[in-house]
């Protein structure tokens, strides 16, 4: 082989090397990679997705706000959106670890209802897009109890001996407290923390479990009831002889989380195409109808069968919707709860 020759195969070898290179690259970039709540999103959404534009997608999940959190500050990397709730949407702009989307300036974001714009640090939606929202009741089993109305009758359940079980959550359990105290869920007096800690502290020798993992134990007896999640219609679809899921007449909080897009996205304009396809009425009610929980997409709530668009536990009245508290960023504030649920955790 002569000189000449072996240069034009290095140069062959080589040209074909950068292609490679820039076909892995490529690749590379056709990937979007979804840290979410556990399965608090239809798998068919995301089919539908890479079926629509050939990018594939990454799910990964976590259990809190604080976990997503405490990872993504630890240096994880290779994540592009995450789903925090509206308060944690605020405390991730403040540390700088979202990226400006626009996405409120997309001519389809008119399908979003405005109410559910609710970050303060994020007035205009120019960072994330309202996801899904729902409420924080109770689950029971029908067998156990025939009827059940609100915090009262929980409580009166358990002095009667039933089992019941509260979230392992700071601030939904204390909240408890609170809405039976009157007070705000976002109360910051010392005071009034300590009087909605004392509540729950008052009954805890009644409630089994402060924990997530409620629901087999409820669809199977062992106990009577739960707080929960408007999820829990899910279960409730597949076995409505069994149970049941009630927003509390007292009052209940309600949760709203965000697609928001990471400062460090290595995949950042898959990222934005993502938030602009859910945009789409049919992708958000498909969603909804896996999940059972509320969409502040407008549009995809006609979409809906009757028997989702007109249950009063998923698309609460007005009146109910009035008596419903969400979550605010309290700052360092937070303490206060934090001493308040040690104290209630480690009561004897």
């Amino acid at each position: 082989m002569t000189n000449n020759t072996l240069k034009r195969v290095a140069k062959a070898t080589l040209a074909a090397a950068a292609l490679v290179a820039v076909a892995s690259a490529a690749q590379a970039e056709e990937e979007l990679n979804l840290y979410n709540w556990g399965d608090y999103i239809n798998p068919q959404v995301l089919a539908k997705f890479t079926e629509e534009t050939g990018i594939k997608v990454n799910l990964d999940t976590y259990g809190s706000n604080e976990e997503m959190l405490a990872k993504i500050q630890a240096g994880a990397t290779g994540y592009d959106i995450v789903f925090p709730s509206v308060h944690m949407h605020d405390i991730m702009f403040q540390l700088g670890l979202l990226e400006k989307t626009d996405i409120g300036s997309d001519p389809a974001f008119k399908n979003i209802d405005p109410q559910f714009i609710r970050a303060k640090t994020d007035p205009d939606a120019e960072y994330c897009l309202p996801y899904a929202w729902g409420t924080v009741g109770i689950v029971y089993n029908k067998k156990k109890v025939a009827e059940m109305t609100g915090w009262e009758d929980l409580f009166a359940l358990a002095d009667k001996g039933e089992k019941i079980i509260l979230l392992d959550d700071l601030r939904e359990t204390i909240g408890i407290g609170h809405i039976m105290n009157g007070t705000s869920v976002n109360s910051t007096d010392e005071a009034e923390i300590k009087a909605a800690a004392d509540y729950i502290l008052e009954r805890k020798k009644n409630v089994t479990a402060f924990t997530y993992d409620s629901i087999p134990l409820v669809q199977s007896g062992d106990v009577a009831a739960a707080h929960w999640y408007v999820g829990a219609n899910i279960f409730v679809q597949q076995a409505p002889d069994v149970l049941a899921y009630v927003i509390p007449k007292e009052g209940a909080t309600m949760y709203q989380e965000d697609i928001c897009v990471l400062a460090s996205a290595p995949n950042k304009d898959n990222a934005k195409k993502f938030l602009q396809f859910y945009l789409q009425p049919e992708i958000a009610a498909l969603n909804v109808q896996q999940q059972l929980n509320g969409t502040p997409n407008l549009p995809a709530r006609e979409l809906l069968p009757p028997e989702i668009a007109n249950n009063e536990s998923i698309y609460p009245p007005q009146d109910v919707m009035e008596k419903l508290q969400i979550f605010v960023d309290l700052g360092r504030d937070l303490q206060l709860y934090n001493s308040e649920w040690t104290r209630i955790k480690t009561a004897q």
